[in-house]
C-alpha cells in the first residue's frame, strides 16, 4: 500500500528557522549572495577546465565533475529555501520532499565516490610502481566517472525506497531547512532507522574508507621520496584535494553524529560547495595560471576587436 493511503500528510513544515524572528528578512540576502557566489565559482572552474589545454588530465577531469556536483547539490536546496523566504511559509509538499531527498543523496553520494576516485588518481600519479598513463587512460576515466554517478544514484534510490515505507500519521514538522533521510526517520512511528543506517554504512561509507586508504598509500609513497623538493612537489599535487576531502567528510561525519543539527547540515550542503572553488583557485597554481591565461586572452581579444 502506498504512502498516501497510510497517512493524510500532504506537505511538511520546516522549523529550522522558527527560532529566529523575521528570519526571512535577515537571511534571504545572505543565502542569495552565497547562492550566486557558489554558482559562479563552480561554473568558472568547470568552464576553465573545459577550455584550457593545460588542465586536460584525469585529476582536473574529475574536478570538473566535482564542480558540476557542487552546483547540483546547491541548486537542490537553496532555491526552495529562498522561495520559502519570499512566501514567508516554510513548507514543502510530500512529493517535493522525496524528490529533494533523492537528488540530494544522489549528488552527495556521487561526490563522495568522485573524491575516492580522485584520491586513487593521485596515488597512481605519485606511485612509481603504477603505469599512470595506462591506468588512468581516457577510457578508464570515462568509465570511472560514469560509475560514480551510478553509485550515487543507487545509494539514493535505496534510501528513497526505504523512506517511502515510513508512516507519519499527521506529524509533518521537520526541524530543519531541507529534506533528508534522518529527519524523516525522526518523525516516523515505525522502526525503519536500522535498515537506512545499514544501507548508509554499506553504500556511502565505502567511498570514505577507500579515500582514507588511498591517502595512506599516498603518504607512504611521499615518505619514500628522498629529496625534500620531490616530497614537497608530490604533496602539493594533492594538497587542495585533501582539504576538500577533510571538509566534506569531516562535516558529513559530524552531521551524522549530531543528527539534525542545522548549522552542521548547512555547512555540509551549502557552505562546502561555496568553499570548494575558493580552495581550487587559491591553493592550486595550475588553476591560477589557467585563469590568468584565459583572462589575458579575453582581454587581448577585446582589445583586438576594439582596434579593428
Amino acid at each position: 500500500m502506498g504512502m498516501r493511503n497510510q497517512t493524510q500528510v500532504m506537505e511538511f513544515v520546516f522549523l529550522g528557522f522558527s527560532g529566529i524572528p523575521n528570519s526571512h528578512l535577515y537571511l534571504f540576502l545572505p543565502f542569495r549572495v552565497i547562492y550566486l557566489v557558489t554558482l559562479l565559482g563552480n561554473l568558472m572552474i568547470f568552464i576553465l577546465i573545459q577550455v584550457d589545454s593545460s588542465l586536460q588530465n584525469p585529476m582536473y577531469y574529475f574536478l570538473s565533475h566535482l564542480s558540476c556536483l557542487d552546483i547540483c547539490i546547491f541548486s537542490i536546496t537553496v532555491p526552495k529555501i529562498l522561495l520559502n523566504f519570499l512566501s514567508q511559509q516554510q513548507t514543502i509538499t510530500y512529493n517535493q520532499c522525496l524528490a529533494q531527498m533523492f537528488f540530494l543523496i544522489s549528488f552527495t553520494g556521487t561526490e563522495a565516490a568522485v573524491l575516492a576516485v580522485m584520491a586513487y588518481d593521485r596515488y597512481a600519479a605519485i606511485s612509481k610502481h603504477l603505469p599512470y598513463s595506462h591506468i588512468m587512460s581516457t577510457k578508464v576515466c570515462t568509465i570511472l566517472a560514469f560509475a560514480t554517478w551510478v553509485w550515487g544514484s543507487l545509494d539514493s534510490a535505496l534510501h528513497t525506497a526505504l523512506s517511502t515505507t515510513l508512516s507519519f500519521c499527521g506529524v509533518n514538522q521537520i526541524h530543519h531547512i531541507f529534506c533528508d533521510v534522518p529527519l524523516l526517520v525522526g518523525i516516523d512511528i515505525h522502526i525503519n532507522e536500522m535498515a537506512i543506517h545499514i544501507s548508509s554504512i554499506f553504500v556511502a561509507g565505502a567511498p570514505f574508507l577507500f579515500t582514507i586508504l588511498s591517502y595512506c598509500f599516498i603518504l607512504s609513497s611521499i615518505l619514500k621520496i628522498r629529496s625534500t623538493t620531490g616530497k614537497r612537489k608530490a604533496f602539493s599535487t594533492c594538497a587542495f584535494l585533501l582539504i576538500v576531502v577533510i571538509i566534506l567528510f569531516g562535516t558529513a561525519l559530524v552531521n551524522k553524529c549530531l543528527g539534525t543539527d542545522n548549522l552542521i547540515s548547512t555547512m555540509y550542503c551549502i557552505i562546502t560547495p561555496m568553499l570548494n572553488p575558493l580552495i581550487y583557485s587559491l591553493r592550486n597554481k595550475e588553476v591560477n595560471c589557467a585563469m590568468k591565461k584565459v583572462v589575458g586572452n579575453s582581454r587581448k581579444s577585446k582589445l583586438h576587436h576594439t582596434i579593428s
